[in-house]
């Protein structure tokens, strides 16, 4: 029963809409109205600013971290923790509060894989800091580090349920960043500073 309520317990945290709450309670802004629509700290920075869109963030990475980490209090093994940060990701994209409506998992990917695989996560950081940092796009630096993780996990020495994991997380956020992608493509993607309001 023990990784039933592990795999759970993931999916329920990480379907906690910090990006909703925090935006409506500092700014009274609903985000899932304004900017993308997107449930996630990007467009919380878009339409709320800095400050509000840094504590999205470090909300969205603590309840992935914290699925991990209650998984591997309850399970014993390596596919149990891997199993409930899965979960979390899958939580926060399809979160069962918002309808199975939400983000695209970035950070909450990023508070798992902090745990899961500590010595991969920073360089996929460096991945995801350079790309931003150069184009100015979160959606292509968010891609990148994505696809980094696995590469990364597997030089790194991380457990099978780890790699595991990165791949199917990498696949999901790919997946929900397709709009992005096309966007991109097509050149009307938004750059980072380019604050809206609703």
């Amino acid at each position: 029963m023990m990784p039933v309520v592990a795999l759970s317990l993931g999916y329920l945290v990480g379907s906690i809409p910090f990006a909703l709450l925090v935006g409506r309670l500092a700014t009274g802004i609903d985000v899932r109205r304004a900017g993308s629509g997107n449930v996630g700290a990007a467009n919380v920075l878009r339409t709320s600013g800095v400050s509000v869109a840094v504590c999205v963030l470090l909300l969205d990475m603590a309840k992935g971290a914290a699925s991990v980490l209650w998984a591997a209090r309850l399970t014993t093994g390596e596919s149990g923790p891997a199993l409930a940060g899965l979960a979390a990701v899958v939580g926060h994209v399809y979160p069962v509060w918002l309808r199975f409506r939400g983000g695209k998992g970035v950070a909450t990917a990023a508070g798992v894989f902090s745990v899961l695989t500590p010595f991969a996560i920073g360089p996929a950081a460096v991945v995801f800091v350079l790309t931003v940092w150069t184009t100015r796009f979160i959606s292509l630096g968010s891609i990148l580090a994505t696809l980094a993780l696995g590469p990364l996990a597997w030089t790194t020495g991380a457990s099978t349920s780890a790699m595991a994991t990165a791949a199917a997380v990498g696949a999901l956020i790919v997946f929900r960043h397709r709009s992005n992608i096309g966007r991109l493509r097509d050149g009307s993607e938004r750059r980072i500073g380019h604050r809206v309001r609703s």
